[in-house]
């Protein structure tokens, strides 16, 4: 089974009873998540209900950066944390895939919202709307960052108990990272705070929620590399460094790298 949970692209044919799409639609979704979907592929078959159209105001490409980690951010603030505006939301790792929308999201929301990341990648952060930008690797965000009613921890392991000493009384940490996190929630609670891991899965609506941020002009994917499906291995060499900013894309018609 090919790898992969994103895609965009044109409907080429539906099965019987589908109404909500027909052939020739340009689409984008997360299909299946979290069970395999296999969108490293020129051709996909997918329940139509895990798609929704194309935002016209991006590109296919860009469409493609957007579903697994739009909807996880979405579901982790919308869903799980139920951000409000006003609210003060720390955002780790806010150049990353998830992060990097995460902040839009949040804003949107009406969030006051902090990011962490590297030095180098400030800029970029605030450019995102981002209220606050704390420099991981020369200060201790838990000594300088409080009073936040909601953190989305994309990292994990000891990024879970810090973030809790960022926390007001009853304020929540949504874990992304792994399963072992759940742990963490006892510890929470014994701090009259909260913790919970999520898994993002498909969701129509959620995806129609990503589609009208982006065609109001709030939410924009940010692509760091953009590679030929034959390039998939290069794709993943990259995301293992933990570098990127944005995402990277698989096309799969051949396209001229862009780094």
């Amino acid at each position: 089974m090919p790898l992969g949970w994103d895609v965009s692209g044109v409907v080429e044919a539906i099965g019987p009873g589908v109404t909500l799409l027909a052939a020739g639609d340009e689409v984008f979704g997360m299909p299946r998540q979290p069970e395999p979907a296999g969108t490293y592929a020129e051709y996909v078959a997918v329940p139509a209900r895990h798609l929704v159209r194309k935002p016209l105001a991006i590109s296919h490409v860009e469409a493609a950066a957007l579903p697994l980690v739009s909807l996880t951010a979405w579901q982790a603030l919308v869903d799980v944390a139920a951000v409000r505006p006003g609210q003060r939301v720390l955002v780790h790792a806010a150049a990353g895939g998830v992060g990097h929308v995460a902040v839009q999201i949040a804003k949107a929301l009406g969030a006051e919202v902090i990011g962490t990341a590297s030095a180098a990648k400030h800029a970029f952060v605030r450019s995102l709307g981002a209220d606050r930008v704390v420099d991981y690797t020369a200060e201790d965000f838990a000594e300088v960052v409080s009073d936040v009613d909601v953190v989305l921890d994309t990292i994990g392991g000891e990024y879970g108990p810090r973030s809790l000493r960022t926390l007001r009384p009853g304020g929540l940490v949504v874990s992304l990272a792994s399963p072992a996190e759940a742990a963490l929630s006892a510890v929470a609670e014994a701090q009259g705070r909260r913790s919970i891991f999520m898994v993002v899965e498909a969701d129509q609506a959620g995806m129609r929620a990503i589609a009208d941020l982006v065609e109001r002009g709030l939410l924009r994917p940010t692509l760091d590399t953009v590679l030929p499906l034959s390039d998939a291995a290069k794709a993943h060499e990259i995301g293992e460094r933990r570098s990127a900013t944005g995402k990277i894309v698989l096309t799969v018609a051949p396209e001229t790298p862009s780094r």
